[in-house]
Parts: structure tokens; C-alpha cells; sequence
């Protein structure tokens, strides 16, 4: 993890003033080691409270629009819902900062491929910082950008990750950052993960918002929608409700 502080504190000046990324070599930010050890855990299918906003009933995508504001177009089928290459991402019609968020997801059981594109989607907090969803049951990739990383940025502290084709639970805890009327970064946006009941991410500090390319530089905004990622991959999702904090 230090080297990627070091990457950040060399860079941070140049790229601030970069107006793409496009020459910015993606494996510069990549980490391999440490890998985080193996753990067996239990998915858990909570029942939502009785103050949760619920976002997906199983049934359709109302609460859901495409990345451009056009309807969401991912499949709903026995109470899951699924994304279908090529139709994008899909958000939240409303908006949120500080959030306690659970939602279910599950890998193809049947594998094509191998490290990053082996079942890879993301759940995005205000459309910018995303905890990284992959199928890392056995599946060798850069350690910050296995499941429940938060993606080029912090490894998780075990890999819970269940076998393909198994539901498995995300509880996330995140709070968003605070900025001064000038714009200047306050305090840093905050994440703790449970995946499947264990602890990956604890109180983990972001240091920006998700980047490919690059190191992440914070820019202001305000609260943001929860984005799915559509990476290619059919990976599921249900049981998805959050609660305000």
C-alpha cells in the first residue's frame, strides 16, 4: 500500500493539471502483493428495515435509469436483476450522501475468462468511488482490483469471495466527503465493507474518486446516485435497499 501512497505523492502535481489520461499506463497502479489470505464465509440475505429505502423489489427497474437518463434496460428475472453487455451502466434515480447500503450479487457460474475479466461489475457510491464486484474464487489479479477492493486503491483485508454462480452479500457503511465553500477537500469519503459478514474494508479513507488511469484527485460535488457497473459480464444483483445516516 505504501508504494501506492509513494505513486500518488510523485504524480498528484503533474496529473492535477492533465487534461486526459489517455497516455497514463493503467499497470502503474496495480498491486500484487500483498494477496489477501483466503477466508470462508457465509452470505448473509437480510430482510430490510423498516426505515430502508428499498431499490430493487425483484420485480422491475423502476427505481433505475440508464447512465444518460433513458430506462434502465438489465434483465429482471426470478428476482434478480442482470446486466446485459453493451446496454451501460445503470444508477438510482435519487440521490444520496452518507449511506448504510446492502445489496446481494452473484458471479456467472459458467467461466470464460480469467483475472479482471472473470465477472466484473462495481457498486459505485455517488457515481465516483466504486467497491469492486469479481469473481476472485481462485481467479489470480492485481490485489487492489480483486472483489472487495475499493477499486486501485485498497486491498481488502480477506478474500471472502464465494465459488461462481453463488449469491453473496455486500453491507457497506460510506460516508461521503466534505468540502469547503472554496471547494477544498475537508475530510475524505469514508468506507467500511462486510462481504458475506466479514470485514474487508474498515473505515477505509478514499482518496478520490475511482480512476483506470491515474491516481484520483477529489473535485466537488455534491450527493450522487449508487451506480451498477456494466463491465461485459452478466453478473446479478438483488436485494439491494439502503438507509439514509
Amino acid at each position: 500500500m505504501k508504494n501506492l501512497v509513494s505513486i500518488i505523492l510523485c504524480l498528484s502535481p503533474i496529473l492535477g493539471h492533465a487534461q486526459n489520461r489517455d497516455t497514463f499506463d493503467p499497470r502503474v497502479t496495480e498491486l500484487w502483493d500483498p494477496k489477501p489470505k483466503q477466508v470462508t464465509a457465509m452470505p448473509l440475505l437480510l430482510a430490510a428495515p423498516s426505515d430502508a429505502i428499498l431499490l430493487f423489489n425483484g420485480k422491475d427497474l423502476s427505481e433505475w435509469t440508464s447512465g444518460d437518463g433513458s430506462p434502465a434496460q438489465w434483465e429482471v428475472k426470478d428476482g434478480a436483476m442482470t446486466v446485459v453487455k453493451g446496454k451501460g451502466d445503470i444508477k438510482t434515480k435519487r440521490l444520496f450522501g452518507d449511506v448504510q447500503l446492502h445489496l446481494e450479487w452473484r458471479t456467472p457460474v459458467v467461466i470464460e475468462s480469467e483475472g479482471q475479466g472473470r465477472g466484473n461489475s462495481g457498486v459505485f457510491l455517488q457515481e465516483r468511488y466504486e467497491l469492486q464486484v469479481l469473481d476472485s474464487y481462485e481467479n489470480t489479479t492485481y490485489s487492489n482490483g480483486q472483489a472487495g477492493s475499493i477499486y486501485k486503491q485498497h486491498i481488502p483485508l480477506v478474500n471472502a469471495t464465494g465459488k461462481p454462480g453463488e449469491w453473496q452479500s455486500y453491507d457497506i457503511i460510506y460516508t461521503a466527503p466534505r468540502f469547503g465553500d472554496s471547494g477544498r477537500l475537508v475530510t475524505p469519503a469514508y468506507m467500511t465493507v462486510l462481504h458475506n459478514g466479514v470485514v474487508i474494508q474498515n473505515h477505509a479513507a478514499i482518496w478520490g474518486p475511482t480512476e483506470f488511469k491515474g491516481v484520483p484527485l477529489y473535485l466537488a460535488h455534491s450527493k450522487g446516485s449508487i451506480k451498477l457497473q456494466d463491465h461485459g459480464n452478466p453478473v446479478s444483483y438483488r436485494n439491494i435497499w439502503l438507509r439514509e445516516l
